[in-house]
C-alpha cells in the first residue's frame, strides 16, 4: 500500500472467495460480478453490480443497488445507504464478508504478531486489528462492531464486574446509550456468547452478576 493511502479508509475481506484482500475507498468502489467492478466476486449469489461503497466530506457509506440476495451491515439487511463505522462487518449476500477499517491503523496483525495473542488466556482481543481468539481459534468472521466493543468493555476490566449500564454506555456511546431497551442490551449479549460458545461452549466467560452487572471469566492457559 502506498504510504499516501494510509489516510484514507479500507474494505477488508474476511470471509469468501476474496479473504484477505484489501482496497482503499478514496472515493468509490463498486462490488459485484461484473469485470467492471472495483471488487470483483465471482459468485452467482452476488448481482452484476450488487453494492457500492462511497467516501464523501460526511464519512463512508455502503448502498445496496437493488441485489438478488441482500448486502448487509452488522448483520441488519441494508434498504437505505448505511453510514459506516470503525470495524463494521459487511456482509454481500451472507456469504462474502468485508470488514470497514477507518484506516490502516486497525489493519489485521500478521501471524508473527499474533501469535503474542494466542498463549496467555482462554479469550484474547486485539484492539488495533479488532481480532478475537478463543483457546487459540480466531472467532470468523469477526464480530460485529458492538459485540466487540462490548466484549472490550469487559476485557478492559479483568476480574471486575461492570454495570449494565456502564456496558451500554461503552458499547453504543453516551448520545445513543439513552434509546437502548433493556431487551437490545440482552439479546447482543445472547449474540455475543453464542459467538464465543462456537469455539468453546464448555466455559461461560461472560457471567452476570445479578443486580450488578457483568464480568469476564476468562482462564489462564498453562504451557504445554
Amino acid at each position: 500500500m502506498d504510504h499516501s493511502d494510509k489516510e484514507f479508509p479500507l474494505i477488508f475481506a474476511q470471509a469468501g472467495e476474496l479473504q484477505g484482500q484489501r482496497w482503499v475507498l478514496k472515493k468509490e468502489l463498486m462490488v459485484g460480478r461484473e469485470p467492471d467492478c472495483d471488487i470483483i466476486i465471482p459468485d452467482r449469489q452476488v448481482s452484476r453490480h450488487h453494492a457500492r461503497f462511497t467516501l464523501d466530506s460526511k464519512g463512508a457509506l455502503v448502498e445496496d443497488l437493488g441485489s438478488k440476495n441482500g448486502t448487509y451491515c452488522n448483520g441488519a439487511q441494508i434498504v437505505e445507504p448505511c453510514t459506516l463505522s470503525d470495524g463494521d462487518l459487511i456482509s454481500i449476500a451472507m456469504v462474502h464478508q468485508f470488514t470497514f477499517l477507518s484506516s490502516d491503523a486497525t489493519m489485521p496483525i500478521d501471524a508473527a504478531r499474533a501469535a503474542q495473542y494466542l498463549a496467555v488466556n482462554g479469550l484474547e482481543m486485539d484492539a488495533r486489528s479488532r481480532r478475537v481468539w478463543v483457546n487459540q481459534t480466531e472467532l470468523l468472521p469477526p464480530l460485529s462492531a458492538p459485540q466487540f466493543r462490548l466484549l472490550q468493555a469487559l476485557y478492559d476490566h479483568p476480574g471486575q464486574v461492570v454495570a449494565r449500564n456502564t456496558l451500554i454506555d461503552l458499547t453504543w456511546g453516551e448520545d445513543e446509550a439513552a434509546g437502548v431497551s433493556e431487551q437490545a442490551f440482552d439479546a447482543l449479549v445472547r449474540r455475543l456468547r453464542d459467538r464465543i460458545a462456537q469455539i468453546d461452549p464448555e466455559h461461560e466467560y461472560i457471567v452476570t452478576i445479578r443486580g450488578h452487572g457483568m464480568r469476564l471469566d476468562n482462564p489462564q492457559k498453562t504451557s504445554p
